[in-house]
């Protein structure tokens, strides 16, 4: 497994029930996890001293039950910097396991000896676009919502790379990626990090087991004579790391790399263990 084990400001303290106890700063929130299956004694007190809590309704969905939580806050990795608050369904608008994998592509980018021009597709609010800039990469940060975008901005901002190379693009990205090929534009490293279940701003359907495979086909057209690297990022329950490299694998044949993929996840300061977080498949060229 791929552990994001260098945070200082994020911690996931003790799960169990169902739920997961993290620290977001200085703050402490309670939140449903699928993967938390088993029942172990809520032992530590920071269980009852928590800031918000978010409640899973059995009908789907769910709300925020707040007790000592600002409206917004900030956290910090390494250099980069990130704006946070809770939102629908849970979210805090980082997913700190993917940590990780900015980790694993900034070393790429910045060994790579060459100017990197890289692509990041349903960027959410742009921890991997950060990473990518701050390594000195020239980046295309795509995301259909406008807030996610804002957002990424705004996080671009406060890690002092608001002077990078960087295009913010408000659009779907298969639209987006149809219309690079049209122009013939091309990049070394492409990221994705796409949803399990989405619409696009015109009612497109997306989900991930149907749709996946034929973008990773435009994507591919997309790439330069010399890519450095390509990422999938999947939260898809079902879908196993060794099907994002069979994917990778397939798609890229003709490239000269290789594919590894495998779990995210991030310690548990109670046991010492990993709480799983997703799946991820890295090409990387030879």
């Amino acid at each position: 497994m791929w552990v994001a084990g260098d945070w200082k400001d994020y911690q996931v303290i003790d799960t169990s029930s169902g739920e997961k106890l993290e620290r977001w700063g200085k703050y402490i929130l309670q939140r449903p996890d699928p993967q938390v299956i088993w029942n172990t004694p809520k032992v530590n007190p920071l269980w009852k001293k928590v800031n918000a809590h978010y409640h899973r309704s059995r009908s789907g969905g769910g709300e925020w039950e707040f007790f000592d939580l600002p409206d917004e806050w900030s956290i910090s990795y390494k250099s980069l910097r990130f704006r946070l608050k809770p939102f629908s369904f849970k979210h805090t608008g980082l997913f700190p396991e993917q940590a990780v994998n900015w980790d694993w592509m900034a070393d790429k980018i910045r060994s790579a000896g060459r100017p990197i021009k890289a692509i990041n597709l349903f960027a959410y609010t742009g921890g991997a676009t950060a990473a990518m800039l701050e390594a000195g990469a020239h980046v295309t940060h795509v995301d259909a919502s406008k807030g996610m975008v804002g957002w990424a901005k705004e996080n671009a901002a406060a890690s002092g790379l608001a002077d990078r190379p960087v295009r913010w693009i408000v659009d779907d990205c298969r639209k987006f990626v149809e219309r690079e090929i049209r122009r013939g534009n091309h990049y070394d490293a492409i990221v994705m990090d796409p949803p399990s279940y989405g619409r696009g701003p015109k009612g497109e359907i997306w989900k991930m087991e149907d749709s996946i495979y034929d973008f990773l086909i435009l994507c591919e057209k997309i790439l330069s004579d010399k890519p450095l690297f390509f990422v999938l990022n999947s939260y898809t329950t079902g879908l196993a790391p060794a099907v994002l490299e069979y994917l990778l694998a397939t798609v890229l044949k003709k490239h000269r790399g290789s594919v590894k993929a495998d779990e995210i996840g991030l310690p548990v300061k109670e046991n010492g263990l990993v709480l799983p977080c997703g799946a991820c498949g890295r090409w990387l060229a030879e």
